[in-house]
C-alpha cells in the first residue's frame, strides 16, 4: 500500500493508504510492531499546538488558501489553476484581510467571536484545547490583519488572551 510522508501533529509521520476493510489489520500490525495509538483528544491537542488547520473546522471552501497558513500547497510558478490570479495578486500586491493565527489564554474559552482589547469584533476562534505542555488554553482562529502582531491583546467573552505565533510547539517536522 502507498505510504506518504506527512504530519498532522507537527511530528514526523506517515499516511498509509489502505483499503477500508484492511485498516483494522494494518493498525493491529503497527501496534504489534510497537506503534502507540493516541486518543482523538490527544491528537487534537497536538494538532492545535502544531498550528495545523483542519478542513471543516478551521477552514472550508470560503477561505482563500493564503488565509490558512498552507502556503506550501501553492505553486507560484505553475500556471492555469482555479484562483491563480487572485492568489498571485494577494501574494505580490498586498495581504489577506484575515489570517489563521494562534491565541493563548490563561483560562478556558469556547469557539466563538474574538474581540480586541477595546471590544471590537476582530475574528473568530475555530479550535481550542488545553495544552499540558504550555499549561494554558491554546486556540486557532482567524483575526483581522491589523491585529495579527504577536502579543496583541484580545478577548473571548470575558477571558483575556494574546495573539501568538504559530506553531505553539515546534515538533520534529519543523526541524
Amino acid at each position: 500500500f502507498p505510504v506518504i510522508r506527512a504530519t498532522h501533529t507537527g511530528e514526523e509521520g506517515f499516511d498509509l493508504l489502505v483499503a477500508a476493510d484492511q485498516a483494522a489489520l494494518v493498525k493491529e500490525k503497527l501496534v504489534t510492531a510497537g506503534a502507540k495509538p493516541v486518543s482523538p483528544e490527544t491528537f487534537e491537542i497536538l494538532r492545535i499546538e502544531a498550528g495545523i488547520p483542519r478542513h471543516g473546522v478551521d477552514m472550508d471552501e470560503t477561505n482563500v488558501v493564503l488565509e490558512t497558513n498552507l502556503d506550501v500547497a501553492i505553486s507560484y510558478t505553475k500556471g492555469c489553476y482555479l484562483g491563480q490570479e487572485t492568489i498571485v495578486r494577494i501574494k505580490h500586491r498586498g495581504h489577506v484581510a484575515k489570517k489563521l493565527t494562534g491565541m493563548k489564554f490563561d483560562n478556558p474559552v469556547e469557539v466563538g467571536a474574538v474581540q480586541s482589547a477595546d471590544g471590537k469584533e476582530i475574528g473568530r476562534v475555530t479550535s481550542v484545547a488545553y495544552s499540558p505542555k504550555l499549561a494554558s488554553t491554546v486556540a486557532l482562529g482567524y483575526v483581522r490583519y491589523e491585529y495579527l502582531p504577536t502579543g496583541t491583546a484580545i478577548k473571548v467573552g470575558d477571558v483575556s488572551g494574546t495573539v501568538t505565533e504559530l506553531p505553539f510547539v515546534r515538533g520534529s517536522w519543523h526541524g
